[in-house]
């Protein structure tokens, strides 16, 4: 797992970019976003994404035994109740200001080692992720740019475990948690040409939880001054563990977005 984190983070840091002629997005894993500019010079950006996320891992609750969950992104359609993702940026001249609002309800099932207590496991999961960040751009050319970047995410999951069948035949509960971890990392955008890009992130960090990473990359296309595309892949882990409450799981898959520049 190390190892993938490290390789990740050196791919995105070499990677990513702005070109001033080219009006590159400057917020990763959305294609060009409303971009607003005032007087004061200052550049502002929103776009909301869709993030087709499987999750994978373990997790507990007090008093309960550990399950695994297993649900991939091929099974969003069926799994996924209610999800809503943003990212946005205020920027001057090297300097920025950015956040990414994660909300997921995903149902999955689940099961105990060697299913011995239980003959299956359903899960639900309500998680929210709020990271709000600030960055500098460290390389800038003209192709693009790199900042270095460091923030907070709030992390707030809600998990509740029902066993059916087998010792723990029957019950359910429901448990949850809040926490708060610090990031550094990189981020930016890479122009190959005026209409095609990559861009990207790399962050890994801890705080509440043992490990808190998130990596991803993108490929985006402009097909007019207003209208572009977006299409890449992401995957953000995180390792809590407290008082019985267990949220270890890597949550990833697919980016696709499609936005107006107006």
């Amino acid at each position: 797992m190390t190892a993938f984190i490290l390789r990740a983070a050196v791919l995105c840091a070499g990677l990513v970019a702005t070109s001033p002629g080219w009006a590159a997005d400057p917020t990763p894993l959305t294609p060009d976003a409303k971009v607003v500019e005032s007087p004061s010079g200052w550049t502002f950006t929103v776009a909301p994404y869709f993030w087709m996320a499987g999750i994978s891992g373990d997790i507990a609750q007090f008093g309960l035994p550990e399950v695994h969950i297993d649900s991939h992104f091929g099974d969003i359609l069926e799994n996924l109740d209610f999800a809503l993702m943003a990212a946005g940026e205020a920027r001057y001249d090297r300097y920025s200001i950015f956040g990414d609002i994660i909300y997921t309800k995903l149902g999955a099932d689940a099961n105990t080692p060697h299913g011995i207590l239980a003959d299956s496991v359903d899960v639900t999961s309500k998680t929210f992720a709020g990271l709000l960040g600030v960055g500098y751009s460290v390389l800038e050319d003209q192709s693009g740019h790199l900042d270095v970047v460091g923030g907070i995410r709030v992390w707030s999951v809600d998990t509740n475990i029902s066993f059916n069948g087998g010792v723990l035949g029957g019950i359910e509960q429901d448990d949850s948690a809040t926490w708060v971890d610090g990031l550094v990392g990189v981020r930016g955008n890479y122009f190959f040409t005026p209409e095609i890009y990559l861009t990207g992130w790399g962050l890994v960090g801890a705080g509440g939880a043992d490990l808190d990473w998130d990596v991803a990359l993108a490929v985006g296309y402009k097909f007019t001054d207003t209208i572009s595309a977006v299409a890449g892949y992401r995957a953000l882990g995180v390792d809590y563990d407290n008082d019985g409450f267990v949220f270890d799981v890597v949550q990833q898959g697919p980016i696709l977005g499609v936005v107006i520049h107006f």
